[in-house]
């Protein structure tokens, strides 16, 4: 007998309710077997990743999403703190932004993000995205455990 497999965990890290909303319904159209976790700022995205405060029962993440212009603690930040802590390096985080500027591209890599994906515009670039990440991340990729 197989067993069915888990559905991967994600966390997003956005501030933006209405990109909130349209990676929910990407994810939601191509029907991807995730459990979509949403925290809405750098801060919040360290209290979850190290399981504080009100987050003591969070589920580690399989992948990050995070955008990098956030409030409190913006994610290049955030990123660095995920790198530097020997409990949260392993993790897979995948930049989704706004930004295209070159500079950025190349501040999230030295900082060892996984993946940089500039935020697309309307539902239709989010259900792309939301397959790539299904065929790439959720299927080929073989994430920790």
């Amino acid at each position: 007998m197989q067993v069915a497999a888990k559905p991967r965990k994600i966390l997003l890290v956005e501030d933006n309710p209405g990109e909130i909303r349209l990676i929910k319904e990407s994810f939601a159209e191509v029907q991807l077997d995730t459990q979509l976790n949403v925290v809405k700022d750098g801060v919040e995205a360290l209290e979850y990743l190290r399981k504080e405060g009100s987050f003591s029962e969070a589920e580690s993440p399989d992948l990050i999403l995070l955008d990098l212009n956030l409030p409190r603690k913006n994610g290049f930040e955030v990123l660095e703190e995920i790198k530097d802590d020997d409990r949260l390096k392993h993790l897979p985080v995948v930049i989704l932004t706004t930004s295209q500027d070159e500079e950025d591209i190349l501040r999230t890599y030295r900082l060892q993000a996984s993946c940089y994906i500039a935020k697309p515009d309307g539902l239709p670039g989010y259900v792309k995205v939301a397959k790539s990440l299904e065929i790439f991340w959720l299927t080929v990729a073989t994430l920790p455990q």
